[in-house]
């Protein structure tokens, strides 16, 4: 039987969004479990905190969550502008980045730390979010969000309602990546549970390997740094 190369491309596309939201999943739950609820990559949620924790007197906990949303609209920026200079190698390229940022926060944040406070550790999370949003944007049919659920969600109601239609539907891949986001925050939260910030080590890695792999097909097909 002969493979259908378009198929096999949008499958390992898939695999790789699937990979992307366990990671932030993973992420995103080690920083709420260790910085009391606050997010890295849920941006919905820190916008809803910062407008209604005012009102309850908390305005460092609200200047934080803010802070957070500044800092994950800035990695967003910076991956599109890494991901046009890299060609080929963007996706290699920008996941060495997020791998860094990850490292860097699992060393820098105190073991005692607790409570929203945007330090460096909150900081190269948010960065590492915002960034990791452009490495994979689209998987056949299906518009990918790598790092919140929210249109995830959305696009499977839709699916699932295609598919009722007898229209052509992709909801299962975005029930792929809802499992992945929700398998990865489980993971996420017992990790920061049992070793704190030292759980961030685990998607660091799984990043960089990432890149290492990514990295690899590249250079099989002969695909040039750029100059």
């Amino acid at each position: 039987m002969i493979e259908d190369p378009a198929q096999a491309s949008d499958d390992g596309r898939l695999a790789l969004a699937v990979a992307l939201t366990s990671l932030a999943g993973f992420v995103d739950a080690v920083a709420f479990v260790r910085f009391g609820g606050l997010f890295v990559s849920f941006m919905s949620g820190n916008t809803t905190e910062m407008a209604a924790l005012p009102s309850q007197g908390r305005l460092t906990e609200a200047a934080a969550a803010g802070g957070v949303i500044v800092l994950f609209v800035m990695g967003a920026f910076a991956g599109r502008l890494l991901a046009q200079s890299a060609g080929a190698w963007r996706r290699p390229a920008l996941l060495s980045v997020v791998a860094a940022l990850l490292a860097t926060s699992a060393v820098s944040v105190s073991p005692d730390a607790e409570g929203p406070a945007l330090t460096l550790g909150v900081a190269a999370l948010a960065l590492a979010m915002g960034l990791q949003n452009s490495v994979l944007r689209q998987v056949g049919g299906a518009k990918v969000t790598l790092t919140y659920v929210t249109g995830t969600l959305v696009n499977l109601g839709h699916g699932l309602a295609d598919a009722v239609l007898g229209q052509r539907s992709v909801w299962g891949s975005y029930l792929l990546m809802w499992l992945g986001l929700v398998s990865g925050a489980a993971l996420g939260a017992l990790g920061a549970t049992r070793f704190g910030a030292l759980a961030l080590v685990a998607p660091a890695a799984a990043a960089a390997l990432l890149a290492l792999v990514l990295g690899g097909l590249v250079r099989r097909k002969g695909v040039r740094r750029p100059a």
